[in-house]
């Protein structure tokens, strides 16, 4: 199948790997707190990894191939817990010693902003297409 406005689907799928990222910030920003986790310890920071692929859309040569973006992983960021004295807290360890997530809130409010950035631009390109797609509809009428 040919497509018509190969760039709207990159910009689409640039949209889902966002959408993605956005998800994984909310809940990193949700769990900032967490000091159990069904795993025993303090949550762990998500970090989403994307990467592009190219997409053969018109069966002919490598030129023309369109470029599309896809989450390849979610990982965990390795960086140690925050460790803060807290004796009377009930994680607590012998010490008094509370072990807090990865995750700092100022630094996933950036990536938030970043990546609502990156979706007003992916939909900027769409809204622009369609218009370019409906001024070349109406040069035949």
């Amino acid at each position: 199948m040919i497509k018509i406005m190969p760039g709207v689907d990159s910009a689409a799928s640039a949209l889902q790997a966002e959408k993605v990222r956005m998800e994984v910030i909310a809940q990193n920003i949700a769990n900032a707190n967490t000091t159990r986790t069904p795993d025993g310890g303090p949550y762990q920071r998500q970090v989403v990894k994307f990467e592009t692929m190219l997409e053969n859309q018109f069966g002919i040569g490598a030129g023309a191939a369109v470029q599309m973006v896809r989450v390849g992983q979610i990982l965990p960021d390795n960086r140690p817990p925050q460790e803060l004295y807290q004796p009377g807290h009930p994680d607590a360890d012998t010490h008094g010693i509370v072990k807090y997530p990865n995750v700092r809130v100022h630094e996933e409010m950036a990536d938030l902003i970043a990546s609502s950035r990156a979706t007003e631009a992916n939909l900027a390109i769409i809204r622009t297409a369609r218009s370019m797609a409906q001024q070349t509809l109406s040069i035949g009428k």
